[in-house]
């Protein structure tokens, strides 16, 4: 088991499946979770905010932060380098308090490596054609763009094995229940609850260790 009380939570989709926004209507229901935010060479889109959606840094600073392996996983997408730091990560964690990233299959099978216990939910959108008019609704992306993200989509959909969850984001609401459902199923599980209640498990008489 390990020795943090606090859960990781990796919600994985191919571009305009809809996590983020899945993901920061999660944060507004429960804040005490923890965002992880990965650090990208890309520019930001209309709206996003330096170090709330992203931390923006030069490929010769994200570089420096590989080199000094202070990224929990990073991989080049769409000509682009992104990365998870893993200060926060494990700060909250020590906490006892419940990190989730926003991540896709290469970077959570690399976050696997170091946290095996990390839950990861895959996001698929109820349709290609759907998937393709979010992307083209959402006004952030040139069309060959959207044409590259469109034709990596198939690729990435398919790790969606990986992951120990599936939600279909065709209703909104209907998918960010089953998002909340998760979390809170996690955080009923004999090893969470022991780390979390240890005086309790102590007082009881029941051992903190999985049988």
């Amino acid at each position: 088991m390990s020795s943090f009380s606090g859960n990781i939570f990796m919600v994985v989709a191919p571009s305009g499946a809809g996590k983020s926004s899945l993901v920061n209507a999660l944060l507004a229901q429960d804040p005490s979770i923890v965002l992880s935010i990965s650090c990208t060479t890309r520019k930001p889109r209309p709206g996003e905010e330096a170090n709330k959606h992203y931390r923006f840094v030069s490929q010769e600073d994200f570089l420096a932060l590989r080199e000094q392996q202070a990224l929990l996983e990073w991989a080049e997408v769409h000509g682009n380098f992104y990365g998870t730091p893993r200060d926060r990560i494990d700060e909250a964690l020590a906490q006892g308090r419940d990190v989730i990233l926003e991540i896709d299959w290469q970077g959570a099978r690399q976050v696997r490596e170091h946290f095996p216990q990390a839950i990861g939910v895959f996001v698929l959108p109820p349709s290609v054609e759907a998937l393709e008019a979010r992307l083209t609704k959402r006004g952030q992306d040139a069309p060959d763009v959207i044409s590259r993200r469109l034709l990596a989509a198939g690729s990435e959909m398919s790790h969606a094995s990986e992951c120990q969850y599936v939600i279909i984001n065709q209703e909104f609401s209907t998918a960010l229940l089953q998002l909340g459902q998760i979390v809170a199923a996690a955080r009923l599980r004999y090893a969470s609850q022991a780390m979390r209640n240890e005086q309790l498990f102590s007082q009881l008489g029941i051992s903190k260790t999985v049988a």
